[in-house]
């Protein structure tokens, strides 16, 4: 508290510094009890990210849609706050939120949805966002994505479909420079919002650093969506300071003792 009087932090400021050290120690312990030998599976971890789900918390509405991907626990706990039922899930517990059988990159409760197949979720949330439009709700859809879901195929075709029937879909691409331990530059061409304006859609930009400017383009970018009835793509520059998963890390290591530091 003496830390927030000294820096002056707001109100809005408080709520997602404390979401984003939430969802810090939630990772810590995932990886933890993985160590422990009490998660079957794999677990992805957002660690350096956690800004994100912790600014999507001040966005997002009841009637809107979440869809995110294999490194979405922090989506996951910035749209629900359902802590206990995530690290129930991933622990397989039958009090899960997907009642212990999705695991780490399975997640369904209400409105959120995520899945590890790079893209797959693309077209599921572009019918979300159909649904929402001839309802005429002011509900969105949302999906996050990473540069690596830039080489599949169906992210482009939908694209051209959101853009083509006006879909209030707001792509979220988490760009951490890295799929796995392939650097982004080996194997994407130009720019993303070059992407974006292939198919005459609305680019924003922002990053992890500083947070408190995401906080603007993540409110006009949710804004443009639900008030215009039109796609949207984000660009958030971010790291992950961890392994892809666990161990299968081939970067510098110097390189992420800086972004640590």
């Amino acid at each position: 508290m003496i830390l927030a009087k000294e820096m002056n932090f707001s109100g809005i400021d408080k709520r997602i510094i404390s979401k984003a050290i939430l969802i810090r120690r939630c990772e810590q312990k995932l990886l933890e009890l993985f160590k422990e030998g009490q998660v079957n599976g794999t677990v992805h971890t957002c660690v350096g990210q956690e800004f994100i789900g912790a600014v999507l918390s001040e966005e997002i509405k009841s009637n809107d849609t979440i869809f995110s991907n294999h490194r979405g626990h922090g989506h996951f706990i910035g749209a629900t706050d359902n802590l206990e039922g995530l690290i129930a899930e991933v622990m397989g517990k039958v009090s899960g939120v997907s009642s212990g059988i999705g695991g780490s990159q399975h997640l369904y409760s209400e409105n959120f949805f995520s899945n590890g197949i790079q893209g797959g979720l693309m077209p599921i949330a572009a019918g979300y966002a159909y649904k929402k439009k001839i309802e005429e709700s002011d509900g969105i859809s949302v999906i996050f994505i990473g540069d690596g879901t830039l080489g599949e195929g169906i992210l482009y075709e939908t694209l051209n479909i959101i853009s083509k029937w006006e879909l209030p879909l707001l792509v979220i691409v988490e760009n951490n420079y890295y799929a796995q331990s392939t650097s982004m530059k080996s194997v994407i061409a130009g720019e993303i919002k070059n992407r974006a304006e292939a198919f005459n859609i609305k680019y924003n930009q922002a990053n992890t650093w500083d947070w408190r400017a995401m906080v603007h383009s993540f409110s006009d970018s949710f804004s443009h969506v639900r008030n215009n009835i039109k796609p949207l793509i984000l660009e958030i520059e971010t790291y992950r300071l961890n392994a892809h998963s666990k161990g299968d890390d081939n970067r510098n290591k110097s390189e992420i003792e800086e972004f640590h530091k």
